[in-house]
């Protein structure tokens, strides 16, 4: 990569970390923020001073001994003593605000990720997308592991490195002045010719970081990119573990322990191979920059000892100078000192970049192009020009017209893949790759395939989304009943995992159960009884045609079994086209 490429990717960078970092500073907190960050500001210069006042007390202390001057290093003792307590006030408060900081910071940025992520159905539009784009490794993994991992580590590292640079920054100005009139000059002579540079030290020391800072760049480089694929490795396995944990039931009825071992083996081990990569990394950086903190401790010494064996300086004004030369190296060597930190920040906020920039997309994406307008339950459900697209980019349907009145019982049948349920996305309005115009009567209710329940409380889980407090105990119940679950009645304040907990047909009556304690008037089934038996699916379909009829609406339904037919009197076919180039399939009505 040439030199131009390089400081190109470095401002991008430089733009995608303060494009990151400066919402919250400009947010309804900002005064909160910008009050903790100027306090710490302050206390890192105070923090600074404190360290010149001790390189200056290094003199008068150390001469003091020189000379066994008891009174004078008595009353050195009592200064140190006071400096000493001010350093360690200011080191308190300063990590105590620079933490309230990271906090407040990292609060703000969680719940701000967390609204984005889910509004418009983000979340979804990005799983639905990334499986097409991963291939071209465009779209974001794991974003709870960004939401929960990265904004943590971005946050904690930007306050910590930027305060760090600050020091570093303030510290070599507070001492290159100091270090500048100690050094003196050094006398040479080329031929005839006599040189003599001034502040000789000073520049031994730019000149000995300048070399460091090169080395440890070449030398540390990998680090970035291994960061970066480490976080994303660890995120893989986590996000593994989970799935075997939610299929637990599956996999323990299909004997699946070896091949989900192996799985987890197999991703264990990308985890551990680029670790050890990174771990060799961090070795040869850490090798270079210990032979480099080791060699910058006696260097000082080393240029500086013929001065005082010559009588030029007394032990103070050498111990001064040793300690202004620490100081303006360990300031110029900032950059070698926290490479490895720098290299981890540079992953994160590469990450962070890219989950910003998936939002943004996904975002978009949810201005869906289908126009939906709402309409009453007597207004039907209608759909004209209506086009449907996978995420691979294959059309599924094309300038399709259907439609339903009050009164109906439609079912959408076709071959499996045929984009039944892709269908039923767009007309809810969470597919993204749709354009037309939908109408939809407010008062409906889809049912998945997969119903969700939340960790919670049985009458939470059963009034979700809606807070369990609107409905009272004799309705929650009747609703329960209504859908066979008269056995649940008891549990309705049971807190438990109740997507792992109920048998596949229990979920499908939990999901029904919520249709009966909601009523709404048009219903829209994905396979929502078939996992029941014939029985039972009759008796809850007969309950969900009367259900639509007393609210003036319909029933639209998605099934496999040819029992499911009998309950509905219109059929929604989808049907393989010849046309392939112009749609995937046709949907005819009767």
């Amino acid at each position: 990569m040439s030199l131009t490429s390089k400081l190109s990717d470095f401002k991008a960078f430089i733009r995608n970390a303060w494009a990151l970092a400066v919402p919250y500073f400009k947010s309804e907190e900002k005064w909160k923020a910008r009050g903790l960050l100027a306090a710490i500001v302050a206390l890192n210069l105070g923090f600074v001073y404190t360290l010149v006042l001790f390189n200056e007390w290094n003199r008068f202390f150390y001469d003091a001994l020189q000379e066994k001057n008891y009174p004078v290093f008595l009353e050195q003792l009592l200064r140190y003593s006071v400096l000493a307590f001010i350093y360690i006030v200011i080191a308190v408060y300063r990590f105590y605000l620079t933490q309230q900081l990271e906090m407040r910071w990292r609060a703000w940025m969680t719940r701000h990720y967390l609204q984005r992520w889910l509004d418009n159905q983000v979340y979804y539009h990005l799983e639905l997308t990334r499986y097409a784009e991963l291939a071209a490794d465009q779209s974001p993994d794991n974003p709870d592991q960004r939401i929960q991992e990265d904004l943590k580590l971005f946050t904690s590292s930007t306050v910590g490195l930027s305060m760090g640079l600050l020091n570093a920054f303030v510290t070599l100005l507070s001492f290159v002045s100091i270090l500048w009139s100690l050094s003196g000059a050094f006398s040479f002579s080329f031929g005839d010719t006599g040189f003599v540079i001034p502040g000789f030290m000073l520049w031994v020391a730019i000149l000995y970081c300048i070399v460091g800072s090169v080395i440890t760049h070449y030398v540390g480089r990998p680090l970035i990119s291994l960061n970066y694929q480490q976080q994303r490795r660890e995120a893989d396995f986590r996000h593994n573990l989970v799935r075997v944990r939610e299929y637990s039931e599956a996999i323990a009825l299909d004997r699946g322990e070896k091949v989900e071992l192996k799985q987890l083996d197999l991703r264990f081990g990308h985890v551990l191979a680029n670790y050890l990569q990174l771990i060799d990394a961090q070795k040869r950086l850490t090798m270079f920059t210990a032979t480099f903190g080791q060699a910058s401790t006696v260097f000082p010494f080393i240029v500086a000892a013929p001065r005082f064996f010559s009588g030029a300086i007394q032990l103070g004004t050498m111990m001064q100078i040793a300690s202004a030369f620490g100081r303006v190296q360990d300031s110029l060597s900032w950059f070698i000192d926290n490479y490895d930190s720098l290299a981890s920040w540079r992953a994160t906020t590469d990450r962070l970049t890219h989950f910003e920039a998936a939002i943004q997309v996904a975002s978009q994406k949810a201005d869906l192009q289908l126009q939906r307008t709402g309409a009453t339950s007597s207004s039907g459900v209608t759909a004209n020009d209506l086009s449907l697209d996978l995420p691979t980019g294959s059309r599924l349907l094309a300038h399709t017209q259907l439609n339903a009145q009050p009164g109906d019982s439609v079912l959408l049948s076709g071959p499996s893949g045929s984009g039944k349920s892709t269908l039923f996305r767009a007309l809810a309005g969470i597919w993204p790759l749709a354009s037309g115009r939908v109408q939809l009567p407010e008062s409906s209710m889809f049912i998945p395939q997969r119903p969700y329940f939340p960790n919670a409380s049985l009458r939470d889980a059963l009034a979700y989304p809606e807070p369990a407090e609107s409905y009272d105990e004799a309705t929650l119940k009747q609703a329960l009943c209504d859908a066979l679950l008269p056995h649940l009645v008891d549990q309705l304040d049971v807190v438990d995992a109740w997507g792992q907990k109920l048998s596949g047909g229990e979920q499908q009556r939990l999901a029904l159960a919520r249709v009966f304690l909601k009523k709404p008037s048009w219903i829209f089934a994905d396979e929502a009884t078939s996992a029941l038996d014939e029985e039972a699916e009759k008796a809850l379909y007969k309950r969900l045609l009367a259900l639509v009829k007393e609210g003036k609406g319909a029933l639209i339904s998605i099934a496999h079994r040819h029992t499911v037919a009998t309950y509905h009197s219109r059929t929604w076919q989808l049907e393989k086209r010849v046309d392939e180039d112009v749609a995937l399939f046709q949907l005819t009505q009767t």
